[in-house]
């Protein structure tokens, strides 16, 4: 179940989640845990400010400076992945829209298979 400070996403905002995690969305994992992980310069400082105030339970860090490069890191995992942010875009990120995010959120899904059943209902 989703965390109860967690807003609710208009329309709008689910497709501006889906729109950002199609162009620069990683989906993937450290080998045990998967996770969503966005990465881009601090000029959209603004955008990341709004996922962690729209998905309290994912986490922001920087912002870095990596070989002249400033960039903040947003990650979904965990309960955040599981049951925040997968099911508000999943049924958006599908092969009709983009099969190539759609089959990275297949792949993910079946890697770390044992994780996603925990918060199966």
């Amino acid at each position: 179940m989703a965390d109860a400070a967690q807003p609710q996403l208009t329309d709008v905002e689910r497709g501006l989640l889906a729109g950002v995690l199609i162009g620069e969305g990683h989906f993937g994992g450290d080998g045990k845990n998967p996770q969503i992980t966005l990465r881009m310069h601090v000029r959209h400082e603004a955008l990341f400010l709004w996922l962690a105030n729209r998905f309290p339970r994912s986490r922001l860090y920087g912002p870095y400076n990596h070989s002249g490069r400033r960039y903040y890191q947003w990650m979904a995992r965990g309960p955040a992945l599981a049951e925040d942010v997968l099911p508000v875009v999943e049924g958006v990120l599908t092969e009709d829209i983009d099969a190539h995010v759609a089959a990275r959120i297949r792949e993910m899904r079946d890697r770390y298979a044992d994780f996603f059943a925990r918060y199966e209902r």
